[in-house]
């Protein structure tokens, strides 16, 4: 028992700082080098994008532990990598699996229309352009007495830790809408789960402040992520089987080519 709540309270930690790029740079690598970002959700990089700069103007008011303010940051240094090399390697407009992908775009696809086209514009410029927009409007308002009220201080965490606890929303969406998992990479996926069941260890074993509102949405996020889980291995084995089929239907072609042939 004393070995295990020792590896919680200083294995844990070491793990989730590092756990943004554990999770992510597998993904980064696999674009780059595909020189695609088709099946990828660029609502992700959004998602931790605006859940960690939140939660790093949260910290300020909270101190909550140190350990998840550093993997804040670190996710912060990632998910802008991840967006860019996302953004250098979309697919052409009405491409197959391109940037009609994302999970919330076109009424032809059964979604809605984002206002102002937001989050999927051509051009990359207002990606970065509304990030900065968004850390300079939270800075102004951190700068303010409103900073000292506690009741802005917990709706600034609830609403990082909530936004980051739909990360993997946009993903189940995309592939279902798709009917695969192509594009999403199993790495990501297998980070998320463990570092799922590292941070609940963390979260109810360790000795650090962690707020209810940590545990709450990490406990969401859990459940989608084995969701999401189930969901990559029921397209994976129908995608086995789709593909077993059509060697067996080939096959069964040349046999009968074959038969023809001899008669």
């Amino acid at each position: 028992m004393y070995l295990i709540q020792l590896a919680i309270e200083y294995g844990a930690p070491v793990f989730l700082i590092s756990s943004p790029l554990t999770s992510y740079l597998d993904q980064i690598l696999s674009i780059h080098r595909n020189r695609s970002s088709a099946g990828f959700s660029l609502d992700i990089p959004l998602i931790m994008l605006v859940a960690s700069i939140l939660k790093v103007f949260y910290w300020f008011g909270e101190y909550y532990s140190k350990a998840l303010l550093a993997q804040a940051v670190v996710m912060i240094l990632v998910q802008i990598a991840l967006l860019k090399v996302a953004l250098d390697h979309r697919p052409a407009v009405g491409a197959k699996n391109g940037i009609e992908h994302t999970p919330f775009s076109g009424g032809s696809q059964g979604g809605f229309n984002r206002p102002y086209d937001f989050w999927q514009w051509r051009n990359t410029k207002p990606y970065w352009l509304f990030l900065a927009y968004f850390v300079a409007i939270v800075a102004v308002l951190h700068l303010t007495p409103l900073s000292g009220s506690e009741t802005y201080i917990g709706f600034l965490g609830a609403v990082g830790l909530a936004v980051e606890a739909t990360l993997p929303l946009p993903q189940i969406l995309a592939n279902h809408r798709s009917g695969s998992c192509k594009g999403f990479r199993l790495s990501v996926l297998a980070a998320w789960i463990i570092g799922d069941t590292m941070k609940m260890s963390y979260f109810f074993c360790s000795q650090d402040t962690i707020p209810w509102a940590f545990k709450i949405c990490g406990m969401f996020q859990c459940v989608c992520d084995l969701y999401l889980g189930f969901q990559y291995w029921t397209f994976t084995r129908g995608s086995g089987r789709a593909a077993g089929s059509s060697m067996e239907q080939e096959g069964r072609w040349g046999q009968e080519e074959k038969d023809i042939r001899m008669n």
